[in-house]
């Protein structure tokens, strides 16, 4: 027990209500396997482009991954450059897209922000992380709609073939039909990893705010 200054015996603090702002354990626990479980994004692709077609019946594609692109098979890349020559459309260089050079480094700061929440315990962590790694996917996608729309609408006028009014953007999310190709655009593993983890966390963020606010035991 503990003795109040009336010299009073009573009960030892509640755990946990000495610092009302703390994580639980189980949500520290879950933070920093959240965000190391996001490491697997430098082994594993981020996104698959799909292209069926006639003339390729068994399908050609590319993967986005954090640093680099790299088609389906060892020569699809070559051949949708050959493909996008033809309409107009830039090649799909790597090396130009300044993204490819940054996403690396701001992948490691989500992770560093991710496992520094969970080993300092505050609830203000966890909330930052969320945060950031949500206006991160928001800045991506909205990105990588940006770069599908320049790819598909910024066309070279002495272009082979050329269509009055037509554009190649490829969908962000879903299958489209452009020209004579079904054109699909999904998470790739990686891609899927990192909406689960978001998930996670927005999850264990909403957790952490209700048992904030839910008032201390009497």
């Amino acid at each position: 027990g503990s003795v109040t200054a009336g010299g009073v015996t009573g009960p030892p603090p509640l755990a946990g209500t000495e610092r009302p702002d703390m994580m639980t354990r189980t949500t520290r626990w879950a933070v920093g396997l959240g965000a190391l479980l996001l490491g697997a994004l430098y082994l594993l692709p981020l996104w698959h482009i799909a292209l069926k077609a006639p003339q390729y019946p068994e399908g050609i594609g590319m993967y986005i991954w954090v640093d680099q692109i790299t088609g389906q098979k060892p020569h699809d890349l070559q051949n949708i450059n050959g493909l996008n020559h033809y309409i107009g459309m830039k090649p799909i260089d790597p090396d130009a897209i300044p993204e490819l050079r940054f996403m690396p480094v701001a992948l490691g700061a989500l992770i560093a922000i991710g496992l520094g929440a969970a080993l300092w315990g505050r609830r203000r962590g966890l909330y930052l992380w969320t945060a950031a790694f949500t206006a991160g996917a928001l800045a991506g996608l909205a990105d990588f709609y940006r770069w599908g729309y320049d790819y598909g609408h910024s066309l070279d006028p002495t272009a082979a073939i050329k269509i009055p009014g037509m554009s190649y953007q490829p969908p962000l999310l879903g299958s489209k039909q452009i020209l004579n190709f079904i054109a699909t655009s999904l998470p790739a593993a990686g891609g899927w990893i990192a909406f689960l983890v978001l998930a996670l966390a927005i999850a264990l963020t909403m957790r952490e705010w209700r048992l904030g606010r839910s008032p201390a035991p009497a």
